[in-house]
């Protein structure tokens, strides 16, 4: 996937945020705009994962066919395949070789609503991008975008930070959604970020319980 160019971070503003470490990254995508497909979903929640050290990671022990867009340069996407029928996008950030990424987690249908449902007809506005399977379905992501250069021109996907980031006071942070074992622990790693009162944040929930065989 080649090298990271430092000299782009200095002239790119959102090169330049995305090859930050991924715990100040994270909580500033919240309000920023994704484009693909005719929508723009404005973010509302995202999570931190941060590679080796992260027992949440999917990068946590070493890299993968499947997760090998993880490990960078900033600026690709990440989108992986789960419960064998959703589709899930990250936005990889920090140094090559780190294995950091932002998982999109929710936000708002700004421009497009229509186009965005896909066929989703009963589904309350407020619900199209609420939740990372869903956000990902609205804006039409799948499989194929699993590397897709955002900092290329022509990438057909455009993440736009906020015009006026999200004021601090507004940022919530806890437990990441479904995470099992010690990447769960929101003492340890409260690295879901989102934004206080706004309805298109998903539920929180826990990790299942592992089923004994």
């Amino acid at each position: 996937m080649g090298r990271r160019r430092p000299d782009r971070a200095l002239s790119d503003p959102l090169a330049g945020l995305l090859a930050r470490p991924v715990l100040e990254v994270a909580p500033r995508l919240l309000g920023a705009t994704v484009t693909h497909d005719g929508v723009t979903v404005r973010l509302t929640e995202v999570e931190a994962y941060a590679g080796a050290d992260d027992p949440g990671s999917h990068a946590h022990r070493g890299r993968t066919p499947r997760n090998a867009a993880m490990f960078g340069p900033a600026g690709r996407l990440y989108v992986y395949f789960t419960y064998g029928m959703h589709f899930c996008a990250n936005v990889v950030t920090g140094a090559e070789g780190e294995a950091a990424a932002v998982l999109l987690r929710a936000g708002e249908v700004v421009d497009g609503q229509e186009r965005a449902r896909r066929g989703r007809d009963r589904l309350a506005a407020r619900d199209l991008a609420r939740g990372p399977a869903r956000l990902t379905v609205a804006l039409g992501l799948g499989r194929g975008h699993d590397g897709l250069d955002l900092l290329a021109p022509g990438a057909g996907v455009t993440l736009t930070p906020p015009a006026v980031p999200v004021d601090t006071t507004a940022v919530r942070a806890g437990p990441r959604v479904g995470v099992r074992g010690p990447g769960g622990d929101g003492d340890r790693f409260p690295w879901r970020f989102h934004v206080a009162g706004d309805a298109t944040v998903s539920a929180y929930r826990p990790a299942a319980p592992r089923r004994r065989s």
